[in-house]
């Protein structure tokens, strides 16, 4: 089963289900969070996740106004899985260590709020807005 973990090794995780689809956001506020220009990440139902090492260094943050949340490792300050909603948590793909042979980006979310310079060179299906199913 897949594995991952923060950029310093602080906090592990394993993923208790197979993964294949990316999802990356675009949005202004996750290129704000990563620096880049937004986030790919897995999606997983809750209960196929499983952290393994290290949960007293995961750090998080709420922008205030605004129903958005990021998880950080406190160590590194590597971004970790986190929230999606309640039934499922989001993993950035880029903290898979193991298992994730077969991932690749499917969807691009909020390729309306994209930077001007980011250029989307995939097959990834492009929505307007976040992913609605």
């Amino acid at each position: 089963m897949p594995k991952g973990s923060c950029n310093c090794g602080a906090v592990e995780f394993e993923i208790n289900t197979p993964i294949r689809d990316i999802y990356f956001c675009h949005c202004s506020i996750c290129r704000r969070s990563t620096g880049t220009s937004g986030i790919p990440v897995v999606v997983v139902r809750n209960e196929d996740f499983q952290w393994t090492k290290g949960e007293d260094c995961i750090s998080t943050w709420k922008k205030p106004n605004k129903d958005w949340q990021t998880w950080f490792c406190r160590v590194c300050g590597s971004p970790l899985p986190g929230k999606n909603d309640s039934e499922r948590m989001f993993v950035p793909a880029g903290l898979i260590t193991l298992g994730g042979d077969e991932l690749k980006i499917a969807h691009h979310i909020w390729v309306d709020s994209k930077a001007n310079w980011d250029e989307i060179g995939d097959k990834g299906k492009q929505h307007p807005f976040e992913f609605g199913g």
